[in-house]
């Protein structure tokens, strides 16, 4: 049976978030569990799963681990845009 191109089962290509990755993201979810995360500059408490991954991840990234380029938010923006002008004409 032929594996599907691009799994993420273990031994089969490769790994898109590193081990540093892995541990940050777990360290500020216990974090924001327990109440103690707080955001950058505001310094207000974490209490969204997103935002904690998110910290996690640019941690991750400050400290040299292997994380995936951010996604750019233009290209929601561009895809809005698009779809309205369809409609219009």
């Amino acid at each position: 049976m032929a594996t599907r191109k691009g799994s993420s089962r273990k031994g089969t290509g490769k790994r898109r978030y590193g081990k540093k990755a892995s541990s940050k993201v777990g360290k500020a979810m216990r974090e924001r569990k327990r109440g103690t995360l707080k955001s950058g500059k505001s310094g207000k408490k974490v209490k969204s799963r997103k935002q904690a991954v998110a910290i996690g991840l640019s941690e991750a990234r400050r400290s040299g681990g292997k994380v995936p380029k951010k996604r750019s938010s233009s290209s929601g923006k561009k895809r809005r845009s698009s779809r309205s002008s369809a409609k219009k004409s």
